[in-house]
Parts: structure tokens; sequence; C-alpha cells
């Protein structure tokens, strides 16, 4: 049962919702793939503006949460990106380092367990197969189709579980 007294809850993915992951996919595109330095390569991303203006606009009614398939190790480089975009404050939810399962899996997870006592108001994510499973499980949707879509990245995804 939901609690009505709190805010709802818009929960944002960060890869190609709110960054702009595009100038480090070349460390996905060699074998091996290099994981160290693509997420090294992270604090330089560039915001993605109508991701940012969603999160702001979102924080007038709803308390922002940030749902990522970054790794927990990750985890100060990214709060150091979200303040520096300007981003309302929020929990960030990251797998954990070991945590190899497809994103799609992980993530929905997290938003049943935040569903059990907040409303969900949204889930804002660039991943088809994340919001497809969302939708199929009755969570309200919006995709997020302002980044150019990476196949790397996708396949990374889904079969390496790394992000």
């Amino acid at each position: 049962m939901t609690d009505t007294s709190k805010r709802p809850l818009a929960v944002f993915d960060l890869d190609n919702t709110l960054a702009d992951t595009a100038h480090r996919q070349r460390f996905l595109e060699c074998r091996p793939r290099d994981w160290d330095a693509f997420f090294a390569a992270a604090p330089q991303d560039p915001p993605i503006p109508e991701g940012i203006a969603l999160a702001v606009e979102s924080a007038r009614e709803c308390e922002v949460v940030y749902l990522t398939g970054r790794p927990e190790r990750c985890r100060r480089d990214t709060l150091d990106w979200l303040e520096r975009q300007g981003l309302p404050e929020g929990r960030v939810y990251m797998r954990r380092d070991s945590d190899r399962r497809p994103a799609r899996r992980t993530k929905l997870e997290i938003l049943r367990r935040l569903g059990r006592d907040r409303a969900v108001r949204v889930l804002v994510d660039d991943d088809d197969l994340v919001c497809d499973d969302a939708e199929a499980a009755g969570f309200t949707v919006v995709r997020a189709r302002w980044a150019v879509p990476s196949v790397t990245l996708r396949v990374a995804q889904e079969r390496e579980g790394r992000t």
C-alpha cells in the first residue's frame, strides 16, 4: 500500500537520458571492452537538455530519484555530475559492482520496491527493454528519445549487465 501523504516519485535514468554518453562509446567498441575507461569518462558527459529540463520540471510536484545501471563504484563521480548540472537532489540507486543482470531486471526490481510504499508517477529511461518491462508491470513511462541510440551500449546493458 502506497503512502499518499508523500510526494510521488519521478524516476530518472542517467546514461542517454540525462547524460550524453556518445563521447565514451569508443571504449565499448574495442575488444575487450574497456569498462574502466568507459566509466572513468562519465564525469565529462555533456548534459542532455531535454532530460535535464524534464527532471527539473518534475521536481515541482515529485520527489526525483535516479535509477542507473552504473556500478556502485561510480557513485562519487555520479553525485558530483548531478550536482554540477543543477539537477534536483535525490536518492541514487546503482547496481552492485558485481551485479551483471540485465538492466531491465535490476531496474524493475528497484521500481517495484519503490512502488510498494510510494506512488511512482513516472520512469524516464532510454532503454526500450527497461521501458517495455516497466510498462508491463503497470508503471507510467516516458521513453527518452533525445540521445542517439547506441547498439553497443544496448548490447552491453542486456547481455553483459554493465550499465
